[in-house]
């Protein structure tokens, strides 16, 4: 037996008409036809229907057997819709009083209907599946339905539709910019954004972005320090590199010609080396403290800041030195500072977390 399978997947015939469905056999399905043509004569699913019963009729002048019925989803809802389908063709073959073989013939309106295709294929073969549109407007449906999926998806939505906007600014821009004569600019800003949006999606980094968004998100819920202590940071970066170029234009009106590479490094350093160290101190200090909170915090950890800082005097006693500011024995108790001060710290802090592990591992024992 052929049955042959009319798909109203957003469920037009039960929403407009009222109607029960499954519907099944032809008497049926024509009335169903009718009513859904009288409640809305331009849904393409009343030409789906009579397209269904006209297969019926054709094949049973030809004395073969054949059932017609009609199946539907829920309207916006396509998983559901689609379980909901399965569910009716499952009905409609219980109903099925014969001891042939079942196949089916699919007819369905466009692309969106025949999604349910595969559900349907895993209850009863499937000979054929017959799209049904106006003849005037063949594709007209699918490229609504492809359309819509498009925009429906926010990445590629994303990624076709910014473009788009982008260029269609262009002309009105470039008229703003001719009004206040500045044609060039605007072109110019308009070009950089276009090839900035390329140049990110090209590499990724609107997910690194979103990834660091939501960092920052989880960051300022979840009250982490080194939240503050970055922004913190950031701002003595800031200032150290001011502090930075204020020493090297002071060294280079001083000596009233050009420092040279070297020196020039050297200036920079001296005047920025202790902003720098702070804003290294500060992050430290904020990664033990959520490192601790957390419990995750190890004595090794409390190295960072003495590490930061042995640096810092190393840096600008050599740049110092450079500078002719300071003499060698200075760069010489400076180094060695320096030094002393990271195997100290390193030291200490391996001895404590040896002790600290060995007393755990004898509590146990206990």
């Amino acid at each position: 037996m052929l049955l042959v399978l009319c798909v109203d997947l957003d469920d037009d015939l039960g929403r407009k008409t009222g109607i029960s469905t499954p519907v099944i056999g032809r008497e049926a399905v024509q009335e169903a036809a009718v009513a859904l043509a009288t409640a809305d004569p331009e849904d393409s699913d009343v030409n789906v229907i009579f397209q269904g019963l006209h297969v019926h009729d054709d094949l049973a002048a030809r004395d073969e057997s054949v059932e017609v019925a009609v199946v539907t989803g829920l309207e916006g809802k396509d998983v559901t819709a689609n379980r909901k389908v399965g569910e009716e063709v499952d009905t409609v073959l219980a109903s099925l009083s014969t001891g042939e073989d079942v196949t089916a013939l699919v007819i369905t309106d466009g692309a969106q209907d025949e999604s349910v295709v595969p559900i349907i294929r895993s209850r009863v073969p499937i000979d054929g599946v017959r799209r049904v549109v106006v003849r005037q407007a063949q594709n007209l449906e699918s490229m609504y339905y492809t359309i819509k999926q498009v925009l429906d998806d926010p990445e590629t939505r994303g990624t076709i539709l910014i473009p788009i906007g982008i260029v269609l600014l262009v002309y009105p821009l470039a008229l703003l910019g001719s009004l206040f004569n500045l044609p060039g600019l605007v072109l110019g800003v308009t070009s950089a954004l276009l090839g900035f949006y390329l140049i990110s999606r090209g590499l990724g980094l609107g997910e690194y972005l979103d990834a660091s968004v939501e960092r920052l998100r989880h960051s300022l819920y979840a009250g982490r320090m080194t939240l503050i202590t970055y922004v913190v940071a950031a701002a003595l970066f800031v200032l150290g590199g001011v502090s930075g170029m204020n020493t090297v234009e002071s060294h280079q009106a001083a000596i009233e010609g050009d420092l040279g590479a070297p020196l020039l490094v050297a200036a920079f350093v001296h005047g920025a080396i202790q902003w720098f160290a702070a804003a290294g101190v500060t992050t430290s200090l904020g990664q033990i403290t959520d490192e601790y909170t957390a419990g995750r915090l190890e004595w090794r950890y409390l190295n960072a800041p003495f590490y930061v800082i042995a640096m810092a005097v190393v840096l600008y006693a050599v740049s110092a030195f450079f500078l002719d500011l300071v003499g060698i024995g200075y760069l010489a108790a400076a180094l060695t500072v320096g030094t002393l001060l990271g195997i100290v710290s390193t030291l200490t802090f391996a001895v404590a977390e040896s002790r600290l592990s060995e007393g755990g591992r004898q509590a146990e024992s206990v």
